[in-house]
């Protein structure tokens, strides 16, 4: 059930634990009388809170947004607390409702007692994301830009940030209005034209319809690629390394790293468990995992590591198959045949020959082949040109061109699917002259799709889902 947005409501807006400062959000309709009980701005010291809230404190009167100095009564202390109030009008505020935030000190048993006294003075706690929520629906926000809240506070990598501040910025906002401000147009025209169907005129000629349906066609086209690409909230990008039995994937794994986190040794099978750690490439924040040589075995121990291995690779982004230069022709036949087995339902693998300085001659095919990088851990070779692919197959480049965030995507992608295929219908009627009436019918769903993209269309069970997800204080 939606809580009740009549009422006023109080969070810590702050990291959990001791800090020098400290912020407690409230709002509501409340939200000054509440306030005015406990905080005295310093134009008010020489009063009480009390004869403050009679009188009507300056703070509350402003028709701008502002910072008061002041201090705290709380019955629970002997001395005043210092602290300052920000409080913006219901007009300017991030609710759309009238808001104040208290910023003092981040000591737990005063941040406790203030939050006691304030719901004693009429606020209630708020619930997971119910600031972001009353902003949307304010309208200070569509639903898209208060998904990019949450992963705005989610983000691991500078990628993950300048994306979400993309989305909460509007960008991909304006463009969908505007898409929907023209099938409005659209849609006017057409049934203009059905109006004065007998006059015989022509409010957009079917020329018209087709270039302005294929335009929003292509826009919806590459949304829907893109959901279906983006990675869930809080999901990094993973890279599993692959293998024979001592090809080099632990030595790697530790390069990669800079620091020795995965056993080595000369002998084969050493790794039996995969092993994974946080690797930092150019702001981007990936999943490192290390897995267990691929072999036959009747070892049961081991035979659990190969089924977690080929967890692993079904699970990757991106596997390097690492595989050593040093083998001989028969191992070299043999081991291509187990890669062409283990990878050919992966999406995307990158063949790394490794320990190149122990061999100065390598097959033609592997020279010449942009999917193989040669790198030698000893010395270096090779791992410039390694980190270069990985940017460019896993960095920012390949995802500078995405507009939707993971969670957005989940929601929104059968809703782009409805709109995508109802715009074909509406094009497909407007080319084999179906007739006006029917291209109105199906532009006017690819319409509600995008209503619901935006959050113009929604249920309580939606908001509930979206909203749970937030911290509280959000």
């Amino acid at each position: 059930m939606r809580p009740d947005p009549a009422d006023t409501i109080v969070a810590v807006a702050s990291p959990p634990g001791s800090s020098e400062r400290a912020i407690v959000r409230v709002s509501g309709p409340c939200t000054p009388d509440i306030v005015a009980r406990l905080f005295a701005a310093d134009s008010q010291t020489n009063s009480s809170p009390a004869s403050a809230a009679t009188a009507g404190p300056a703070w509350a009167t402003s028709r701008t947004a502002r910072r008061w100095p002041g201090v705290l009564r709380l019955p629970d202390f002997s001395v005043p607390i210092p602290a300052a109030l920000l409080y913006w009008p219901g007009h300017r505020s991030y609710t759309g409702q009238l808001l104040a935030e208290l910023h003092l000190i981040g000591c737990q048993p005063i941040l406790e007692s203030l939050l006691e006294h304030l719901c004693a003075a009429g606020a209630r706690l708020a619930q997971r994301g119910e600031f972001t929520m009353r902003a949307f629906l304010a309208g200070r926000m569509d639903l898209l830009q208060a998904e990019a809240v949450h992963e705005v506070i989610q983000a691991a990598d500078h990628e993950e940030l300048q994306r979400a501040l993309s989305q909460l910025g509007g960008g991909l906002t304006g463009r969908l209005r505007q898409l929907r401000t023209d099938l409005i147009a659209l849609i006017g025209d057409l049934e203009a034209g059905l109006d004065f169907v007998e006059e015989d005129i022509e409010f957009v000629s079917r020329e018209e319809i087709l270039r302005r349906t294929t335009l929003a066609i292509q826009l919806i086209a590459a949304l829907l690629s893109d959901a279906g690409q983006r990675l869930p909230a809080g999901r990094r990008r993973r890279v599993v390394l692959a293998g024979l039995p001592n090809a080099g994937k632990s030595t790697l794994f530790n390069t990669l790293l800079q620091q020795n986190r995965a056993i080595v040794s000369e002998q084969a099978g050493t790794t039996r468990d995969f092993v994974s750690a946080s690797f930092q490439l150019a702001g981007l924040t990936l999943e490192l995992i290390d897995t267990a040589g691929c072999e036959v075995t009747d070892d049961a121990i081991m035979q659990q590591a190969q089924q977690q291995r080929l967890e692993q690779l079904q699970a990757a982004d991106l596997v390097l198959w690492c595989r050593a230069s040093d083998l001989t022709s028969l191992q070299q036949q043999q081991e291509q045949r187990l890669f062409e087995t283990l990878t050919n339902s992966l999406t995307a693998v990158l063949l790394v020959l490794t320990r190149c300085d122990l061999s100065a001659t390598q097959p033609e095919h592997h020279q010449q082949d942009a999917s193989v990088v040669r790198i030698s851990c000893h010395t270096g070779t090779g791992l410039p040109q390694l980190l270069q692919r990985l940017e460019l197959l896993l960095g920012s480049q390949g995802a500078a061109r995405s507009e939707l965030l993971g969670s957005s995507a989940v929601r929104c992608r059968d809703s782009l699917l409805g709109a995508l295929q109802a715009l074909q219908q509406a094009r497909q009627a407007a080319a084999t002259a179906a007739g006006d009436e029917l291209v109105s019918l199906e532009l006017r769903q690819a319409l509600r799709a995008l209503q619901t993209i935006l959050g113009e269309v929604y249920t309580d069970d939606l908001l509930d889902h979206i909203f749970s997800h937030f911290c509280i204080g959000k």
